[in-house]
């Protein structure tokens, strides 16, 4: 039995391993050329492309279905019906991204009436959602602990894409063919995804309305959560367009993507213990709340850790990454850094929800969350632009995560893990 566990601990680590290591390369390579990019677009067009990509993750929410948080699950009670359930996946989540790029291109036509510039980028980067389906792959190496494939993919992608930016940066061209560069990912991403896919046995595809109906009963209460994370992870940006400028989304963007620099890391952890967690559950129930805890831990205190660095090098960070010019950025990214912590604790409490069957009262959290958010960024934003944003977004993650939870009853001992995992209580 020790044995056991010390080839699963392995593979854990060495699948953990390969998801950072993908990231990592691909930090490496966006490091420079994101740099460059957002000094050669300035804060106006940066902005822009920002806006964008706003509508893009707000109807993305269509397009996955909550398939991705079911899917590991799916797989390991079905270990028979892989290529169904992969290919069921895939398919209708192709039927909802083509209504959702349609639903896109409606939206940005009503919102920014005669702005064409505008409505060009946002399809240009709502295009990508319909080769992103083939991410649906990931989650069939994940359930594997053979994540290096699909890391593998990524990084391929990711080159093709930095190389792209690079020569759109030499021949000088303008913030529409940047638009086109995660469409462009999405696609050789896809390609690379599927090679692996078969080459390293994966089964048959096949599509099977029975499976989609299964896996959309299992998801259907992700589907309304997502919206709501949507919502209020779209909104800021969204509203900081209608209600101020792209500029100021250009701040604002700025903030959550340097933030965003190593959250790769949370993500990896949490997607290489997501298996191993699921397992435990159906064995040992002391020994699951025990990793969860460890889970919660390692998310919590990484990312306070990261975010007192943030916000006492906020200023260099700025000047080093983007310039002069995106100052007006530092006290947004200090306020923004600590969105991260609880943003990736609700990540990682998915893998509790999912394995209580709790999926049902995520909607109420996240009806609430997207409720605060939009009431703060409709009085923050006017007062404090970027600034108030940024803490709108802070305090709607802390109430989702930690506040809204307790007024139901089957989500506290949820609550419970998280502090007793802050506290470091039975952690070890």
């Amino acid at each position: 039995m020790k044995k056991i566990k010390n080839i699963l601990k392995n593979k854990v680590t060495r699948n953990a391993s390969w998801m950072i290591i993908g990231r990592i390369y691909q930090m490496s390579l966006s490091f420079v050329v994101s740099m460059l990019t957002a000094r050669y677009l300035g804060p106006s067009n940066y902005g822009l492309i920002n806006y964008a990509s706003s509508f893009t993750s707000f109807f993305s929410t269509f397009c996955v279905l909550g398939i991705n948080s079911v899917i590991v699950k799916n797989f390991i009670d079905h270990p028979n019906e892989e290529g169904k359930t992969t290919g069921s996946a895939i398919g209708v989540r192709m039927i909802s991204s083509i209504c959702s790029v349609v639903l896109i291109m409606v939206a940005t036509l009503f919102l920014d009436r005669g702005e064409r510039t505008t409505h060009l980028v946002v399809l240009l980067l709502g295009l990508g959602a319909i080769p992103q389906v083939f991410d649906t792959l990931n989650y069939w190496f994940q359930a594997k602990l053979e994540s290096k494939y699909a890391a593998i993919a990524s990084a391929i992608g990711y080159t093709v894409m930095m190389g792209y930016k690079i020569s759109l940066l030499v021949f000088q061209k303008n913030v529409v063919w940047f638009a086109a560069a995660s469409s462009i990912e999405y696609l050789v991403v896809a390609v690379c995804l599927y090679y692996n896919y078969r080459r390293h046995g994966g089964p048959s595809l096949s599509f099977s309305w029975r499976k989609v109906k299964e896996l959309l009963n299992s998801s259907h209460h992700f589907i309304l959560v997502s919206l709501m994370v949507s919502i209020y992870g779209s909104t800021d940006k969204l509203m900081l367009k209608q209600m101020m400028d792209e500029t100021e989304v250009g701040f604002y963007s700025t903030a959550v993507t340097a933030c965003g620099l190593w959250c790769f890391i949370l993500a990896a952890i949490n997607d290489s213990m997501y298996p191993v967690i699921l397992e435990a559950f159906e064995s040992d129930i002391k020994l699951f709340e025990r990793k969860c805890r460890q889970l919660y831990a390692i998310v919590f205190y990484t990312s306070a850790g990261v975010s007192i660095l943030y916000t006492m090098f906020a200023k260099y960070i700025i000047l080093i990454l983007y310039g002069e010019a995106y100052l007006p950025a530092i006290t947004p990214m200090r306020i923004v850094t600590w969105y991260i912590a609880f943003s990736y604790l609700g990540d990682a409490r998915n893998v509790w929800v999912i394995s209580y069957d709790c999926q049902k009262y995520l909607k109420y959290l996240y009806i609430g969350s997207a409720i605060t958010n939009v009431v703060m960024n409709y009085f923050l934003i006017p007062l404090f632009g970027a600034s108030g944003a940024a803490f709108a977004s802070v305090v709607t993650q802390i109430s989702t995560i930690m506040i809204f939870p307790l007024f139901i009853r089957k989500m506290r001992p949820n609550v419970k893990l998280m502090l007793d995992a802050i506290c470091l209580k039975d952690v070890f």
